[in-house]
């Protein structure tokens, strides 16, 4: 079913979060609400790192200020009802708005929790829904069904909180018998490169566990591939398509968060440097990435392309890519054909597409 385009859509925006990327998401609210500025209309609704909702903070006035936080001011009566309410809230976003963007990166808003809350008070909304939210979110859980998907995936190791308090010597050496050095240790759950460290040796192993666990209880590392990195956006919700690839060159040793939010001197190459065969290869495997968590609207694959013999593997799927001006998923729309705003408006259709055809989709 292909929903019409309609004017005059009212979208609320969620923002800010409270997980280690609330500034990413920052960023990436004011440049959608710059792009869609005359076409969709938008209720921004800034979420602090308390938790605290503040409907109709806009994004672009606190970058403006160069302020990359949603702070809580004095407690005004709609906050109070928000805070104490919520349903009044959410009763309000189903009978005055069409859907919702909840363009939140990382836990508390791209891991399902959201998504479920949206649910449970049907409203349409962009993204994946609650198991492919969580899925994608989750490293230990996607790797899982890319393997039973039969998708490449290189060697990792999952560990606990409580095992690394146990016998930590233990899983150094485990890891260093199974995955060697060097490796890098990232939280299960958290995007944008936080938390991750490239550990080349057991000291380095050692101080990148507390880094990871302050993020989660659960630490995924993984083996170090030496190759390109290449991603690749997807579109769609039961066929989705491929864009084309893009590659970054890391300005530092690996595509650190400094890297790609502070700094800015990473390379990007659209399209990525693959032969025909590889470029296929990439977007027939994003696809199935996409699928292998059920994802819908939008999602990024990110890979390694092997130098030494141009061997491909997936890393993983971001269910709620990076949507600032120096984002890969909308760079690499672009550069197939679908520009910032045309590709808002899309996700937006597939969103009420996806509610239509639920089980008693369509708002009461």
């Amino acid at each position: 079913m292909v929903v019409t385009r309609r004017m005059g859509l009212k979208m609320a925006l969620l923002y800010g979060g409270q997980s280690g990327e609330h500034e990413v998401s920052v960023m990436s609210a004011a440049s959608v609400v710059q792009a869609i500025r005359g076409k969709i209309e938008v209720l921004p609704i800034g979420i602090t790192k308390a938790g605290q909702w503040i409907p109709g903070l806009a994004p672009e006035s606190l970058v403006e200020r160069g302020c990359y936080e949603v702070s809580g001011g004095e407690s005004t009566a709609a906050d109070r009802i928000v805070q104490n309410q919520n349903g009044f809230l959410l009763g309000y976003l189903r009978t005055e708005v069409d859907l919702v963007f909840p363009l939140l990166h990382g836990p508390m808003g791209e891991d399902g929790t959201v998504q479920g809350l949206l649910e449970l008070a049907g409203i349409p909304y962009i993204g994946g829904g609650v198991m492919a939210s969580a899925a994608g979110m989750d490293k230990e859980i996607m790797k899982a069904l890319f393997k039973h998907h039969g998708l490449p995936v290189g060697d990792y190791l999952v560990f606990r909180r409580y095992e690394w308090e146990k016998d930590r010597a233990l899983i150094c050496a485990t890891i260093e018998n199974r995955l060697g050095y060097p490796c890098f240790v990232k939280p299960a759950n958290m995007g944008s490169s936080v938390g991750i460290s490239k550990a080349h040796n057991r000291a380095e192993l050692e101080a990148a566990f507390p880094v990871a666990l302050t993020y989660d209880r659960k630490v995924v590392v993984e083996a170090f591939l030496d190759g390109y990195e290449v991603e690749c956006a997807v579109l769609g919700n039961d066929e989705p398509r491929a864009s084309v690839p893009g590659e970054i060159v890391p300005g530092a040793e690996f595509y650190s968060y400094e890297d790609k939010y502070v700094k800015n001197d990473s390379e990007l190459i659209i399209p990525a440097r693959l032969t025909p065969e590889q470029t296929a290869n990439v977007q027939d495997l994003a696809v199935r990435a996409f699928k292998a968590v059920d994802c819908a609207g939008m999602g990024r694959v990110d890979f390694f392309v092997l130098k030494q013999d141009g061997r491909i593997f997936v890393n993983e799927i971001n269910t709620i890519p990076g949507f600032t001006k120096i984002s890969m998923y909308p760079k690499l729309w672009a550069a197939s054909g679908v520009s910032y705003p045309e590709l808002i408006e899309r996700l937006a259709e597939l969103a009420l597409e996806r509610f239509q055809n639920r089980p008693g989709g369509r708002k009461a």
